[in-house]
């Protein structure tokens, strides 16, 4: 009875560190390093920041806007620039892309 339980204790402790704690370290530095990534390109001034893209915004005539409000253009663009943005970090981890 006691090697049932033993033996049942050993198969949910390998699954417990082969799966679940593996892949925990695994995804949290792919997160670190995205994370590290995106602020040190924020920081050195390739991306754009928010207060540049309102400014180039700015300067659209209203007749321009009335067309953009109807396709829902404020909302669209922050989804678009950050779904772009998501797949090119994506596409530039080794493991995944």
């Amino acid at each position: 009875m006691f090697g049932i339980l033993l033996s049942a204790l050993n198969v949910v402790l390998g699954f417990v560190l082969r799966s679940v704690i593996v892949k925990f370290v695994i995804f949290f530095a792919l997160f670190f390093v995205t994370s590290g990534f995106i602020s040190y390109l924020s920081g050195s001034g390739i991306l754009p920041s928010a207060n540049s893209i309102g400014a180039s915004l700015g300067s659209v005539p209203s007749a321009v806007w009335y067309f953009l409000d109807l396709f829902a253009f404020s909302s669209g663009l922050p989804l678009i620039l950050s779904a772009m943005l998501t797949r090119f970090i994506i596409r530039r981890i080794p493991l995944i892309g």
